[in-house]
């Protein structure tokens, strides 16, 4: 059995009255969920939603807290921490991790920023060396997959694209990968919205599409990964 850890960040809502406030990340995510559930029901799920419910603001406060010893921080340093504590022990107790975003302003909602910074914590997530050079920060976490579905309303922010150096969410979205233990990424996206197009409906259309079936591909290499370390893939018919 695996755990799959769901994040969503758009300030909208999945379903509204008016359709086309409908959040678009929200339900292309939702469709990998619904398709891995089908293949997968037994499995963990844990889902935050945080564009509507978000993470308070990291503070002078809480930075104290974490640079202080675990042996010498107080009732109200630990109360701090305490969040922090709990996205943490989601995002290490996940195998697969899902986080949709729209992209605001060219980046990540303030939302979802505000769940990293909680996350991203050293002695938790990374290290931090001098010993190493100029590199002294790595991970602690591994072995997880990620997922992100992304939408925008622009289009071209592909490598090569014609607004390349505009769009910094995938790229912040990759850089952090790793703190969340990811050894694995895999990007969907939507794009067009501004332009309520045929373009925009394609890209959508396109973006479910290719949830849905990594979802199927991925819920299914997954079981089989699992049923080989139980030492039954022969009985199926897999190579060990």
């Amino acid at each position: 059995m695996s755990t799959l850890l769901h994040v969503d960040s758009s300030v909208r809502a999945l379903s509204n009255a008016n359709p086309d406030h409908n959040s678009i990340s929200k339900n292309i995510a939702l469709r990998f969920i619904e398709t891995w559930k089908q293949h997968r029901p037994k499995d963990e799920y844990i889902y935050r939603d945080v564009g509507v419910n978000p993470p308070d603001f990291i503070t002078q406060d809480w930075i104290g807290a974490v640079f202080t010893p675990d042996e010498k921080r107080t009732s109200g340093q630990n109360e701090i921490l305490a969040l922090s504590d709990k996205l943490i022990d989601e995002v290490s107790a996940a195998d697969v991790i899902v986080i949709s975003s729209p992209m605001y302003n060219y980046g990540m909602p303030a939302q979802l920023k505000a769940w990293f910074d909680q996350i991203v914590r050293i002695n938790k997530t990374f290290d931090f060396d001098l010993s190493r050079g100029d590199f002294p920060v790595q991970p602690i976490l591994s072995g997880k997959t990620l997922i992100t579905v992304t939408s925008c309303g622009e289009f071209g922010f592909e490598k090569g694209g014609v607004r390349e150096g505009s769009g910094h969410l995938a790229p912040h979205l990759r850089a952090l990968s790793k703190i969340l233990g990811a050894d694995t990424m895999y990007e969907i996206a939507s794009e067009y919205q501004e332009f309520g197009d045929a373009r925009h409906r394609m890209s959508v259309a396109s973006a479910k599409d290719r949830a849905e079936c990594l979802a199927s591909e991925l819920s299914i290499s997954t079981r089989d990964s699992s049923l080989k370390s139980e030492g039954v893939g022969s009985d199926l018919g897999i190579t060990p």
